[in-house]
């Protein structure tokens, strides 16, 4: 028999599942703005955009922005008081991310309910390092006149546009990595829905 065990904090399940829906708005919405512009030699195909036309996409895109602004403040502050970032993402040493990537590779990696390893650190630290980023070249092309030191800081507008499509296109990858890594591990969607995870009642978490 299995039974039940608590996982994820109840903010941390909400600020996850509201950035995450605010997160493929907001890619939805980038796709069709790239549209009205590429900068590439290629457009993203109107199935998987979102606003239909530029103002429409730049609508979505603004009320996202504000959605996921407003969960990542919530989760940064409830990171930093409750010691979840001390405790579950602190930046793991070379020799531990090279020693648990290697047992990714080989499929040997165990997963614990409520414990990150080294992978999943560097990855979690380096997603919201690139999420800095991002923002602050979309603060740089949305706002180019009151925001002018940060798109100079940039390079100028056109260079600030290159540099939000480059790290939005880190953010679907990693997207894919987590999503990938979800679907090897599935109970670890189940706690992070209902915030319970079953585990063996002898006490081992189950896999």
């Amino acid at each position: 028999m299995r039974r039940s065990r608590r996982t994820p904090s109840p903010i941390i399940r909400i600020t996850h599942w509201i950035g995450a829906l605010s997160m493929l708005v907001m890619i939805g919405s980038g796709w069709q703005i790239y549209n009205a512009a590429p900068i590439l030699p290629f457009t993203f195909p109107r199935a998987i955009t979102l606003g239909g036309w530029l103002g429409g996409a730049i609508a979505w895109h603004l009320a996202a922005m504000w959605t996921l602004g407003g969960a990542g403040l919530v989760y940064a502050i409830y990171g930093l008081t409750s010691g979840h970032f001390r405790r579950d993402l602190s930046l793991p040493s070379p020799r531990a991310f090279v020693h648990d990537m290697v047992l990714a590779l080989r499929f040997h990696l165990r997963h614990e309910a409520g414990r990150y390893n080294a992978v999943q650190r560097a990855l979690y630290i380096g997603v919201l390092l690139v999420s800095l980023v991002t923002v602050a070249s979309g603060f740089s092309i949305w706002k180019p006149v009151q925001f002018w030191w940060l798109t100079e800081l940039f390079g100028g507008f056109d260079v600030a546009r290159r540099f939000h499509f480059v790290f939005m296109t880190l953010i679907v990858a990693f997207l894919i990595v987590h999503i990938a890594l979800v679907l090897i591990v599935p109970s670890t969607l189940f706690g992070m829905i209902l915030g319970r995870r079953l585990i063996p009642d002898d006490g081992k978490k189950a896999e």
